[in-house]
């Protein structure tokens, strides 16, 4: 992602819940008022017109994501299976005991904003490349603020994860938290991956939970979408935003492990595949948090703002 321009995907996947919101049968997927919050804010930010919010949510638009859904097979309808997964384990971790709740690279994912008002006593936090967050905050400030909504603009590349929240008053370290990185890993480079599950292991507390999203690795060793996996690589790395990273499902325990954390596969929600990504669930596993040891390089964590 150019540093001085907002994501496109993050605007591409915001669009695209706004259209599912027009599919018959998507409500009983969709959280209960995200495609609202989410039209409202694209035209209260400026990003985008209200004529083009207007038309994402026509049947038209509806038919025009089906009719290329051939490349990605159910990538369309999966982006609500994600939003609902990634919230299911939000709501779940605060009914646990979470009293924090952190969304990385938020992009113009609205679930901090709706939830916020429900859950008055816990702290929501978003960190977003500073291109991006600045339209959210535009938006954020019209729409009407939360007073524990935290939205963080940081360039993660030039400060680290750890440094950032620990400047920020509201953040407690070692509390209980859900940490959320939705359709972002897959951006980052190898190292950067690793440096980031490091640092949350290093800033949350016992019984935290980390949802994400992620592209399985395939037999060339590249992320692997399919038989148009060559040229969804290629496409995204026209647009300057390309997938860099990806794992075999069979290898996730270990590389969770070796990062602080412990795969939970018995939550629910994090079993198959949803269009070209499987959805995972990582609890703070304390004894091996004491051996992480966080890198320094996050330089590639702001170059894939997915939500």
């Amino acid at each position: 992602m150019r540093k001085d321009k907002p994501s496109k995907t993050a605007y591409k996947v915001a669009l695209g819940v706004v259209t599912l919101g027009a599919k018959p049968g998507m409500d009983k997927f969709l959280p209960p008022g995200i495609v609202l919050a989410t039209a409202t804010l694209l035209v209260a930010s400026g990003a985008a017109a209200p004529r083009i919010v207007r038309w994402s949510r026509s049947p038209r638009m509806v038919s025009f994501y089906e009719a290329f859904d051939w490349m990605l097979p159910g990538q369309f309808e999966a982006f609500a299976h994600r939003k609902a997964f990634c919230e299911r384990q939000v709501r779940e971790g605060i009914a646990a005991g979470a009293t924090q709740v952190l969304a990385l690279g938020a992009g113009y994912d609205m679930m901090g904003w709706r939830l916020a008002p429900e859950f008055s006593g816990v702290n929501f936090f978003e960190i977003d490349h500073p291109a991006t967050a600045r339209l959210k905050a535009k938006g954020i400030e019209e729409m009407g603020q939360r007073e524990n909504l935290c939205l963080i603009a940081e360039d993660l590349g030039k400060r680290k994860l750890v440094d950032v929240l620990m400047a920020n008053e509201s953040w407690v370290q070692g509390a209980r938290t859900v940490i959320v990185a939705e359709g972002l890993v897959m951006y980052l480079t190898s190292e950067a991956v690793r440096a980031l599950f490091c640092q949350c292991a290093e800033i949350t507390g016992a019984g935290s939970r980390f949802a994400f999203t992620y592209i399985p690795t395939g037999a060339d060793c590249r992320p692997d979408v399919g038989r148009w996996t060559g040229l969804m690589l290629w496409l995204q790395k026209a647009i300057g935003e390309p997938w860099l990273w990806s794992i075999r499902p069979e290898e996730l325990g270990l590389f969770l492990e070796e990062s602080g954390w412990k795969n939970a596969p018995e939550l629910a929600g994090t079993t198959g595949k949803h269009g070209v990504e499987f959805y995972a669930v990582a609890t703070r596993n304390k004894l091996a948090a004491r051996k992480a040891r966080p890198s320094r390089a996050l330089s590639e964590i702001n170059k894939g703002q997915n939500h």
